[in-house]
């Protein structure tokens, strides 16, 4: 048949055409941007997945940064808190050199004094100037702000890490569940007399501090037994007591300090002239009986025969969950919480009491380790003020003690500890002073070692990863591409020429007009 009013295979001609021209503008498009995927219609499906990848992708990109400023800001931290543990050092060294005042004038001392003050006021400095791009490092502006602390429960707490997703403010509750001891060993004063040595006795007395030999002669009261061995305390590190205050009652001989590494030791040397007529027996409470009230006399019912006693370390729930004690130290640390509190001796040591609550309203540093906003993404550190009224927090005769004690004027300079004439507060806190410091960039350290440094490794890890993924995806292959563009070039040449050719077959009808 010869019709011209409708040309099927030009239709069919321009159709392909049409066809081939799409499928060579499209191999034009990925070769030109070099992605497979440039709209939703090249691949639906991939096209979700892939920027599901890329999000996630530019999540790690931004972990890696965040990352690598986090150990910026650290190593300008621990730099900062090198130089405060080398000035502690050079006190500690003139607190030791002022202790040897029979060699030292006290031209010297006064020489030594002026040399702690300018190095206390250096750290200070320190602590009001270390800043890493405007950010104040050691000032306490990273630390937790705490409401709510009662000091008839809590002496000092510091919370090293606290987390408040979800939460305007932590509660945090201390109950003490088991009694902080100190080491203590009971004689009762003997009988006839009572109140005072029987028999001429020579004692051992050995504490955590070191080990005295004493000789009482019979007839001397207990009451100047108790105070030759306190005379001697910075010595042994054990101090003695009349029972109730009374003579007759017996003395009670105590470790200074609280916890499982403070201990007391009295032994006899020298046996007794008269068995019969000498009751020198001391004894010790039974493993995990509360201290006594001594009130209503010395109760004798909960007592074994000993020479040598232990403290015990405080026991306490912190939020439910038992701390770590350590004499009078509570420790806990959990995935939202870490806390190190040092709790008042007579909240530590009565199990009965209620417990203490105070809360952690804010502050603290936070770091985003991860490429996702999640409480399991974050950690939280907090980097106390290392200001001379804030660093050594130390327990002295019951009052708490600071580095700043230590200057000129204060109750441990060393004016002080020579009119007392005593240094071993001074050297307490200076001690504590030095290890709070090397704690704190052992913490730092720590973080940057096993948590950012490991997750560096994992993001780059994941991020090579998920660039295969999204590569695999989304990018053009080019050898594909580049063999289906030759085809499409091909048919495209060859649509061309049957599109002429099918055009050019309605001109043959003019044949038939003759």
């Amino acid at each position: 048949m010869a019709r011209i009013n409708t040309n099927i295979p030009s239709m069919i001609a321009q159709a392909h055409l049409r066809s081939t021209n799409a499928e060579l503008g499209l191999r034009l498009e990925r070769l030109s941007t070099g992605l497979r995927i440039n709209r939703g219609s090249d691949d639906p499906a991939g096209l979700i997945t892939s920027e599901r990848i890329r999000s996630d992708l530019e999540g790690v990109r931004q972990a890696l940064r965040n990352a690598e400023r986090s150990s910026n800001v650290i190593a300008t931290t621990e730099a900062s808190l090198a130089e405060v543990n080398d000035l502690l050092n050079s006190i500690r060294a003139l607190i030791v050199e002022a202790a040897n005042t029979g060699a030292n004038s006290e031209d010297e001392r006064n020489a030594n004094q002026l040399q702690i003050d300018s190095a206390i006021d250096s750290i200070t400095r320190i602590s009001n100037t270390a800043t890493f791009g405007g950010l104040k490092l050691l000032n306490g502006s990273l630390d937790y702000t705490l409401s709510g602390l009662a000091p008839s429960a809590i002496d000092h707490a510091r919370i090293t890490h606290a987390s408040f997703v979800g939460n305007a403010a932590i509660q945090v509750d201390v109950d003490v569940i088991a009694s902080a001891q100190t080491g203590n060993l009971f004689y009762n004063g003997g009988t006839t007399p009572p109140g005072e040595v029987l028999s001429t006795v020579t004692l051992e007395i050995a504490g955590p501090k070191g080990v005295q030999v004493l000789t009482f002669a019979s007839g001397i009261p207990l009451s100047d037994v108790a105070n030759a061995i306190n005379k001697l305390s910075s010595a042994t590190g054990l101090k003695a007591e009349l029972i109730n205050g009374n003579v007759n009652s017996g003395v009670v001989f105590s470790s200074v300090d609280y916890g499982s590494a403070a201990f007391v030791s009295v032994k006899r040397l020298n046996p007794p002239n008269d068995p019969n007529d000498d009751a020198w027996i001391l004894h010790r409470f039974n493993d995990g009986v509360p201290m006594p009230d001594y009130s209503g006399g010395f109760p004798w019912t909960d007592v074994i025969t000993a020479t040598r006693d232990i403290g015990q370390d405080v026991s306490a729930l912190v939020n439910g969950i038992v701390g770590s004690g350590n004499g009078l130290r509570v420790k806990l640390s959990t995935q939202t919480l870490g806390v190190d509190l040092l709790l008042d001796a007579d909240f530590a040591t009565d199990p009965t009491s209620s417990s203490s609550t105070f809360y952690v309203t804010g502050g603290g540093a936070m770091f985003q380790v991860g490429p996702e906003v999640s409480i399991q993404q974050q950690i939280n550190i907090g980097i106390p003020s290392v200001a001379a009224s804030n660093l050594g927090a130390t327990l002295i005769d019951g009052t708490l003690a600071f580095l700043s004690s230590l200057k000129s004027g204060g109750e441990n300079s060393i004016t002080a500890s020579m009119a007392r004439n005593d240094f071993t507060g001074a050297n307490q806190v200076i001690a504590a002073a030095i290890d709070e410091t090397s704690v704190l960039r052992g913490r730092l350290g720590a973080f940057e070692r096993n948590v950012v440094q490991t997750n560096v490794r994992s993001m780059q890890a994941a991020f090579e990863n998920l660039s295969a993924s999204s590569s695999a995806i989304r990018d053009a292959d080019f050898a594909l591409e580049t063999s289906q563009l030759n085809r499409a070039q091909i048919l495209a040449s060859a649509g061309a020429t049957v599109l002429t050719i099918a055009n050019q077959q309605a001109q043959q009808v003019l044949q038939l007009l003759g």
